[in-house]
């Protein structure tokens, strides 16, 4: 490293403007920690907080994907949890959040619609340490962290 520069080197501030954390509804665990992250800076940097939940249609076997009600009562829940989110950002003090519902693979909807979309400059997500969580949100980290063209950062 060049000495010379590092010495003139001043540490600045980083000032996010919009931050998005990605919530699956499958996985309270690792969504409760990424949210918490998400909100404490949201708060402390006064920016606002976008909230997305992935339906993930091809976790559902054939006889839920082929029945419209199911499908139906599956977005409506996954509506109602993030209306809960939103609620409990604003009462810790998040003055301005946004939920958002997609469906597809997580990862892939995330990296090429929402975040393009939202235009976060700041991407939270949670991740679990677990083999038992093939296509959930936390095991599409990676894919998020890689494609992401903006900071990602990974909550466990």
């Amino acid at each position: 490293m060049d000495n010379e520069n590092l010495d003139e080197y001043v540490v600045e501030p980083l000032q996010y403007s919009k931050i998005l954390v990605c919530i699956d509804d499958d996985d309270f665990i690792s969504s409760k920690a990424a949210f918490n992250y998400a909100c404490t800076i949201s708060k402390t940097m006064n920016v606002p907080l976008g909230i997305i939940s992935v339906l993930e249609v091809g976790d559902l076997n054939i006889f839920q994907s082929l029945s419209p009600q199911l499908l139906e009562e599956r977005r409506e829940q996954i509506k109602d949890d993030l209306n809960v989110y939103v609620q409990k950002a604003k009462d810790f003090g998040v003055s301005d959040v946004k939920p958002m519902v997609s469906e597809g693979n997580p990862g892939h909807v995330i990296v090429e619609k929402v975040i393009p979309k939202y235009d976060p400059d700041l991407v939270i997500i949670g991740s679990e340490r677990s083999e038992n969580l093939h296509r959930k949100l936390g095991s599409q980290a990676e894919h998020i962290v890689r494609y992401s063209p903006v900071t990602v950062s990974v909550v466990r």
